[in-house]
């Protein structure tokens, strides 16, 4: 078995110079994780979650310590396409189809029409759209344009995928469903997933590993690994268990808190 961390952070730092002096973003991240792990991130507004995972995503360089994903660099990483990228919002062209949307990425890689064709169908599949096809983003629901934005990234078949709180924007009866539908795509993919959020319930519930993040500088406070079982219907949620993770989140939210 390959136990060789998919994506690994040294010693990682990452200043920003402004007019009115230089931004602390992250000090000295240290992670590792492992292929096919579930990894939420979370922290208050401007811990560095989101420029974590850009670092990861070759988005911006980090000025200090190193980041390997799949043993390169980042920027190497990017050009041999190992990941894909879901924002906070869907970002659909709202002249192209779904099935466009999904499409433009493999159309820049230059994929025949018939492995655009049979990708496009197999991710819709995935994504529980394959109705919707030739459906247009205004015709779809807010949940409904998430999950194709999700079916975009997924479509060159990258092994990683970077998701950037992209329910946060949802009310909960639909955030809820897609939390379900997510770990259902992530059992069957075997994806390694990292994942930004700012709510609890949904780290605990998602993750086989929760990075607690302190406020700018942003460090790490915690590295929790999840003792939940696999199987996790939404009523795990009022377990003994699943209360317990969510408690030591919110310490180690608290400590961070402390120490910023």
């Amino acid at each position: 078995m390959n136990t060789t961390p998919v994506i690994s952070a040294t010693d990682l730092s990452l200043t920003f110079q402004t007019e009115d002096g230089p931004v602390h973003a992250l000090n000295e991240i240290n992670l590792n994780i492992k292929r096919g792990e579930f990894v939420s991130f979370i922290g208050p507004s401007g811990c560095g979650k989101t420029t974590f995972l850009r670092v990861m995503a070759d988005l911006e360089a980090p000025t200090g310590g190193n980041i390997l994903v799949n043993g390169m660099s980042a920027a190497e990483a990017r050009k041999t396409r190992a990941y894909g990228y879901v924002f906070q919002a869907a970002g659909l062209y709202p002249w192209r189809t779904i099935s466009g949307n999904i499409r433009l990425p493999l159309e820049i890689m230059g994929a025949s029409k018939k492995d655009q064709s049979d990708r496009v169908k197999r991710v819709l599949e995935l994504v529980d759209l394959i109705d919707f096809e030739k459906k247009y983003p205004w015709q779809l629901s807010g949940g409904m344009q998430q999950r194709a934005s999700i079916a975009r990234a997924l479509a060159f078949d990258a092994d990683i995928l970077l998701m950037d709180e992209p329910f946060g924007a949802l009310d909960e009866i639909v955030r809820d469903h897609l939390n379900e539908q997510l770990l259902d795509l992530w059992k069957r993919t075997n994806k390694t997933i990292c994942f930004v959020t700012h709510s609890i319930p949904e780290a605990v519930y998602l993750s086989t590993k929760i990075v607690v993040m302190s406020p700018r500088p942003g460090r790490i406070t915690d590295v929790i690994e999840s003792t939940l079982s696999d199987e996790r219907p939404l009523e795990i949620r009022d377990s003994k268990e699943f209360i317990s993770i969510a408690q030591r989140v919110r310490e180690g939210l608290r400590e961070g808190h402390g120490h910023a």
